[in-house]
């Protein structure tokens, strides 16, 4: 990128109509990198002969050796359409499941997404995925079915069965967008082959097409089978280059910063819309005081921490004093840049409805706000569909390498949220939680080969979590003093309720004010009304509700209950597996009149203990993780997966024929899952795999109870006997 190039795209950074955030998102190997190679080249940032085999945005050794996205890349570039030049700010984004992450993250600091669907392969699990979290974050779609090369060159099919094809993958993603949009862009959002938000064609061939482009070239589809036909595949980039049809499509159907803002502030930031900020937000103005959203965090050895993140009001400056609101501390930063893939280039300012690169936040984590005022308030936590499901214990071989461990791992867990961390100094022994096992596999190598540190690392463990069966009697909570006394109940959430929480209608926080969209969302979803205008908490898809009437300086500690209603969550009495589904009410409480006497060492334990002991009266059990899955194996061997499937406790849920595949769904528990990848392709012969369709957590069963739950209290070294005599 030249200094012409830079100036460019400085000048191109405050016409925020002439601005286009955008990322790729689909299921894996997909062609999204190669794809992007051709947007890169047709911007003038790679040569168009190596465009679809450089790679750019895999600049990880990882992934190069393994051939797949693990990280999110950015790059600036700049598209001209009818004499009129458009910054493009694009992230090319991981198609695995257990590297969603990342999408989940780029999805903040987007307006638009691509969606890439392949030819042969359809609408896959992850496309599902990545398109529901797209609607989440309300990033409008655009679509462009790559691979088409194969349907002409491999399966030979004639120019009807192609355009059959396409229409059917048409069909299927406006069926997902209507399924996840907002309500009022159900309709608008949906894709159309008539008004271009479709292309085809072939990223590794680099050529495009769409109905507009056709039209305004005189292009016809024919084209492109005889010069594949006469073998000529390096001239179609020249009859129709892919890089002018896809970036016109984005410009023409996907919004600026100013449109897309005015329908994704109120779905992102739970402000008030009226006030000063939500309005400097609304507008995306450059004039407001600065407010930016942090999505990634990578570390660079030479300028240490780099954050990656959205400016969606005033402007981010070299040397401004930023105020991060999740951590409340105050860092001076020290550079601002924009990227391209591997590298980054400073620059003085950048405004809202960009995305910049800041140097400088030592203490920033994916999803903190920033902003240059003395406070705000902050954008809504950035969370992701599936949660960490597998876990690896790991210790430092050398002592003398534990500190620098320990660093290390504190520092991996804030560029990577969906990686949990749980760290123990006094034993020496982490425990590592992702969503798969190549996620832990990635983050092990970086941590031996980057880092330079000798680890030795458990078999997999399986996350489990807590629930309750039933309401439990009212209980007693009483603090260490004797003086404090909390009267509570413990009961499963319903799941209407849980519905909304999954579908992103409510969001976990404190509620710390009269939130009358909060309680009219909880009412539509069956709660009762009363109660939902008491919900003082949402943690961990549970809730806390004070149901309690004149209690004088209740006020005073409300946080502090708060404190051990989270505590209690994180440290449920049957294993120390996190609760989730609990819904706490806590309908009296008792405190003494002196101020002192009622302090966090207090009132925590009280508000903890009482909640464990009703937990133990309400039916308590472990939930374990469960997977959805697509198998896609040949028919002759139907019956090999269906054994390999049932003897893992697995559950088939349907079956279909697709041509001469058969496509199996089921529903497999993860502790049964270890070395499943293996075993599908050995049973079928190598011409077998299986994707992921949806995660979620059930009760473990019965049998399986009482022996689940004392192993993982010998492993964590905890009593070797079940509290409260249940089981």
């Amino acid at each position: 990128m030249g200094k012409n190039k830079v100036d460019q795209i400085l000048e191109l950074m405050k016409k925020q109509k002439q601005i286009r955030n955008i990322c790729t998102i689909a299921h894996i190997d997909h062609g999204k990198t190669t794809f992007s190679d051709n947007l890169l080249a047709g911007a003038g940032m790679i040569s168009e002969e190596l465009a679809g085999q450089q790679l750019f945005l895999d600049f990880d050794d990882q992934e190069q050796a393994r051939g797949i996205t693990i990280n999110s890349a950015s790059v600036s570039m700049v598209h001209s359409i009818e004499g009129q030049d458009y910054l493009i700010n694009l992230i090319d984004t991981p198609g695995h499941v257990d590297f969603g992450g990342d999408v989940t993250r780029a999805l903040r600091a987007v307006d638009g997404a691509i969606v890439l669907a392949c030819a042969v392969e359809g609408v896959m699990p992850q496309t599902e995925t990545v398109l529901r979290q797209a609607m989440k974050d309300r990033c409008k779609p655009v679509l462009f079915i790559n691979k088409v090369d194969r349907l002409v060159n491999e399966l030979k099919l004639p120019p009807e069965k192609i355009q059959e094809r396409i229409v059917k993958i048409v069909k299927d993603v406006n069926n997902l967008i209507r399924a996840f949009a907002p309500k009022e862009k159900k309709d608008e959002w949906t894709v159309n082959v008539a008004d271009g938000s479709v292309a085809f064609g072939s990223a590794y061939h680099n050529w495009g097409l769409s109905i507009p482009y056709m039209q305004a070239y005189g292009r016809k589809f024919s084209d492109i089978t005889d010069m594949y036909k006469q073998d000529k595949k390096e001239e179609l980039i020249k009859l129709a280059p892919l890089s002018d049809v896809v970036l016109n499509m984005v410009v023409r159907h996907l919004p600026n910063p100013i449109v897309a803002q005015q329908f994704r502030i109120p779905r992102l930031w739970p402000g008030e819309l009226d006030s000063p900020d939500g309005k400097h937000l609304l507008s995306c103005d450059p004039e407001g005081p600065a407010i930016a959203v942090i999505v990634r965090i990578t570390n660079d050895p030479h300028a240490g921490d780099v954050s990656t993140g959205r400016v969606f009001s005033g402007v981010l400056k070299k040397g401004m004093t930023v105020k991060l609101l999740g951590v409340d501390k105050t860092e001076r930063i020290q550079q601002v840049g924009v990227y391209k893939g591997p590298q980054r280039f400073p620059v003085d300012e950048v405004p809202a409805g960009n995305i910049v690169a800041i140097v400088g936040l030592r203490s920033s984590n994916s999803g903190e706000t920033i902003t240059d005022k003395d406070d705000t308030e902050p954008f809504e936590a950035i969370k992701h569909i599936f949660e960490p499901v597998v876990t690896k214990a790991i210790e430092a071989k050398q002592m003398r390498d534990l500190p620098k461990l320990i660093e290390v791992l504190r520092r991996i867990s804030r560029e990577d949220p969906t990686l949990k961390v749980e760290i123990n100094p006094e034993t020496g022994e982490h425990l590592l939680s992702g969503l798969g096992e190549l996620h832990l596999d990635i983050w092990e190598y970086r941590i031996k080969n980057e880092q330079g540190i000798e680890i030795e690392t458990s078999a997999p463990i399986v996350v489990y979590h807590e629930g309750v069966g039933k309401q439990s009697p009212q209980v007693e909570g009483k603090s260490p003093n004797k003086h404090n006394k909390f009267y509570m109940t413990v009961e499963p959430m319903s799941e209407s309720v849980l519905k909304a929480i999954d579908d992103g209608f409510v969001s976990e926080r404190r509620v710390k004010s009269k939130d009358n969209e909060l309680t009219q969302t909880l009412v539509d979803a069956g709660m009762d009304r009363d109660e939902a205008k008491k919900i003082r908490d949402i943690y961990n898809r549970s809730m806390f509700i004070d149901l309690t009437r004149g209690v004088v300086a209740l006020h005073e500690i409300i946080e502090l209950i708060v404190d051990g209603f989270h505590e209690a969550l994180d440290t449920p009495p049957l294993a120390n597996e996190k609760a989730i589904n609990v819904l706490v009410k806590l309908y009296d409480c008792k405190l003494h009149e002196d101020a002192i006497h009622r302090g966090p060492g207090q009132i925590i334990p009280a508000v903890r203990g009482g909640i464990k002991t009703a937990f133990l009266n309400a039916d308590p059990y472990l939930l374990e993780p469960r997977q959805i899955i697509r198998v896609d194996t040949p028919e002759d061997y139907m019956g090999e997966v269906s054994k390999l499937i049932q003897g893992r406790r697995g559950q088939i849920l349907d079956m279909e024929h697709e041509g001469t595949m058969m496509i199996i769904r089921a529903k497999m528990p993860v502790a049964d899952m270890f070395g499943f990848t293996a075993d599908v392709r050995s049973g079928t012969t190598g011409r077998g795999h299986w994707s992921l369709i949806d995660s979620h957590f059930e009760r473990l069963p019965r049998e399986l109870q009482k022996k689940t739950i004392l192993e993982i209290r010998k492993r964590k070294g905890m009593k070797a006997e079940i509290p409260g005599g249940v089981y």
